[in-house]
């Protein structure tokens, strides 16, 4: 399949050399407490550039806390967050944030286009290039709404409306999407095509799927970071990796396929980018 000028970008950040990885993000011995009340202890762990990730956890583990701590909104009390170590980028150009819902005034008269073209750099009230553009229409094909480019935005379905959003993170070129919660309160179809739009961008940018679901994460993740594994008082101190293995308990007839995460199992990644 020909690839599309947004697609062909992102291989741009793929190494020549596919031996040698280098880190999309990594926590450095983090510890955050709001106040008195501690949510992760000394953690560290780190992902690959392209590589698809499922951060689980059940309510109030921290995952949350992870993603204002990788987006800039919160700053650790001890140790660091890297994003990209090997760019000078500025924060804001390398993610794109696609949240569960966007606030906005539904009698306020602004189309599927103006919301993407908020994802540029530029965003509204401003001309914007012809490389800008092309990468507005291409993340519309991307996401599947191309064809809702003049619509209302709040005539749109929930479905649509998230898809809407990843064309916005799109739009930004970034080297990282995050998705917030992405399928929470959508119906099959939308879902569907959530994943392949997804599924057309795994291994060509960086991507971190937050689930509410802890147990069957998409057979596209290639990493499963865990928050909230408790100690001996019930705290939440850390963040642990995963292995998968296929569903077994019941046929699936999702787009994409699930697996099952395999809690029993962890992944030690210390040492493996020692050279980064």
């Amino acid at each position: 399949m020909k690839k599309t000028a947004v697609q062909s970008r992102f291989l741009e950040n793929q190494d020549i050399d596919e031996g040698q990885k280098t880190i999309a993000f990594r926590f450095n011995d983090v510890s955050f407490a709001y106040g008195s009340v501690s949510v992760f202890e000394n953690i560290s762990f780190h992902v690959h550039e392209n590589e698809f990730v499922a951060l689980v956890g059940a309510n109030g583990a921290g995952k949350t806390t992870l993603l204002k701590l990788l987006l800039g909104l919160e700053k650790p009390q001890k140790g660091s967050v890297e994003l990209f170590p090997s760019t000078s980028k500025k924060r804001e150009e390398l993610i794109g944030y696609v949240p569960q819902y966007m606030d906005f005034d539904s009698s306020f008269p602004i189309s599927v286009y103006d919301v993407v073209k908020m994802g540029t750099v530029k965003g509204l009230g401003k001309k914007i290039s012809k490389e800008e553009k092309a990468a507005i229409d291409e993340a519309l094909v991307l996401s599947e709404v191309s064809n809702l480019a003049h619509r209302p935005y709040a005539a749109l379905s929930g479905g649509q409306r998230r898809r809407v959003l990843v064309a916005r993170a799109l739009a930004s070129q970034p080297k990282l999407i995050v998705l917030d919660e992405p399928t929470v309160n959508m119906d099959s179809e939308s879902e569907k095509r959530l994943f392949e739009t997804l599924r057309k961008l795994k291994g060509q940018s960086t991507i971190l799927v937050v689930t509410h679901d802890s147990q069957f994460v998409s057979s596209l993740t290639d990493v499963v970071l865990c928050a909230g594994e408790k100690d001996e008082v019930g705290g939440f101190r850390s963040v642990v990796k995963h292995t998968t293995s296929p569903k077994l308990s019941e046929l699936d007839l999702s787009a994409t396929g699930l697996v099952r995460v395999n809690h029993n199992e962890i992944i030690d990644d210390r040492g493996c980018c020692d050279h980064d």
